[in-house]
């Protein structure tokens, strides 16, 4: 056998392995999802009150980063610390790749004039208050990459919250941009900006 089909043989073999193994962490996934994390966000990521996120549709990394933060203490909850506690790191990638996966249904903003107000700050920032946009950090369609969290569709209620959790000096385990970001918004702003997301 010459060396270019046994190569060939032992990629076909790592593929078919990486496939099970992406399967079994899927089903890991499942079984965690339906045994804890579907009482509050669902068992497709689609949480049914704005008190909790969205899921669906969250970059793997961001959700996985969010869990061992929880996990650490750097990200506070009570609740969340709970339910996070027995994960193992390859637990919450699989967990962030299986969210990753579900839809995510944007629903209208409830109020168009405020997420009107929204758009404009998210894509021009306040210039009378030195308020940066969002946009210059956050990609104008507000989908995310791997190292921010997608903002499109997310519950305007759950976002608003945030906002202020960084305002308040609260929420301390992703950048101190966010702080000096939000220093600068007024809760109109925020509940602005967080209304037209929502509806992204």
């Amino acid at each position: 056998m010459n060396r270019i089909v046994r190569a060939a043989l032992g990629a076909a073999a790592l593929c078919g392995l990486s496939v099970a193994m992406a399967q079994a962490d899927e089903a890991r996934a499942k079984k965690i999802v339906s045994g804890v994390c579907f009482v509050c966000h669902g068992a497709n990521g689609e949480s049914a009150s704005e008190v909790f996120p969205k899921l669906a549709g969250q970059h793997w990394q961001y959700t996985a980063k969010q869990l061992e933060n929880f996990k650490s203490g750097r990200r506070k909850s009570t609740a969340m610390a709970d339910m996070v506690a027995k994960l193992t790191p390859d637990e919450m990638v699989a967990l962030g790749k299986y969210f990753e996966k579900q839809v995510s249904e944007p629903e209208p903003p409830k109020d168009q004039a405020l997420a009107a107000v929204g758009k404009y700050i998210y894509h021009q920032g306040n210039k009378f208050s030195g308020l940066a946009a969002c946009a210059s950090c956050h990609k104008a369609d507000a989908k995310g990459d791997e190292g921010l969290p997608r903002l499109a569709g997310q519950y305007a209620g759950y976002l608003d919250t945030q906002l202020k959790l960084f305002h308040q000096r609260e929420r301390t385990n992703d950048n101190a941009v966010m702080h000096s970001i939000v220093s600068k918004m007024t809760a109109l702003e925020m509940a602005a900006v967080s209304e037209y997301l929502s509806g992204k």
